[in-house]
C-alpha cells in the first residue's frame, strides 16, 4: 500500500512539475524544458511517466480549454515517452541532445497530425512550413537545454529513484 501512495503522489508532482517548467517558460517562443523532463522521467521512473503524463495532459486542459491544440497534447507527449524508450540504450548527453533537437524540429508535423481529416495535403504542408522557423527554434534550444542539463537532472532523479526504492528519507 505504501509503495502504491508513494508511486501516485510521484506521478502526481512529476505531472505538476512539468506544468510548472511549462508555464515558466511560457514567455519565450518555442522554449521549453518538457521535452527533457520527459525524456528523463521515462528513463529513471519507466511506467510512472504514463501517470506524470496524464496529470500533465488534464492540468493543462483545465488551465487551456480542451481544444485541438489538446488533442495534439493526447499523442505528441506520449509519442515523445513511447521514443525515449525505444532508444533507452542511448547512454550519453550529446546523444539525448540530438534526440530532443529533432523532437522539436518534428513538432510543428507532427501537431499537424490532427488536422488531416479536415484539410487538404497542400494546406498541411503549407501549414508546416510557416511554423519551420519556430521548429528550428524549438530544436535549437531543447538541444542546448538537454546537453547542458541532461547529466545534472539526470542525476539527481536517480539519487531520488535510489532513495525511494532503498526507503530511505527523503530530504
Amino acid at each position: 500500500m505504501k509503495s502504491r501512495l508513494l508511486s501516485v503522489c510521484l506521478m502526481a508532482m512529476m505531472g505538476v512539475l512539468m506544468v510548472v517548467s511549462k508555464e515558466v517558460l511560457a514567455f519565450l517562443p518555442n522554449v521549453e524544458i518538457l521535452t527533457l523532463l520527459i525524456i528523463l522521467f521515462t528513463l529513471v521512473f519507466r511506467k510512472l511517466v504514463i501517470g506524470a503524463l496524464a496529470v500533465f495532459l488534464l492540468l493543462e486542459g483545465l488551465l487551456y480549454g480542451f481544444g485541438l491544440w489538446w488533442i495534439m497534447y493526447l499523442y505528441i507527449w506520449p509519442l515523445l515517452a513511447l521514443l525515449t524508450w525505444m532508444f533507452r540504450w542511448m547512454k550519453r548527453p550529446w546523444q539525448w541532445a540530438i534526440f530532443a533537437g529533432l523532437y522539436g524540429l518534428a513538432f510543428g508535423a507532427l501537431c499537424s497530425l490532427v488536422y488531416w481529416p479536415m484539410w487538404k495535403l497542400p494546406v498541411i504542408l503549407g501549414w508546416i512550413a510557416a511554423g519551420l522557423p519556430f521548429d528550428c527554434n524549438h530544436a535549437a534550444f531543447n538541444f542546448l537545454l538537454c546537453l547542458l542539463l541532461y547529466r545534472p537532472l539526470r542525476t539527481g532523479l536517480e539519487e531520488l529513484q535510489r532513495q525511494i526504492t532503498t526507503n530511505k528519507r527523503i530530504q
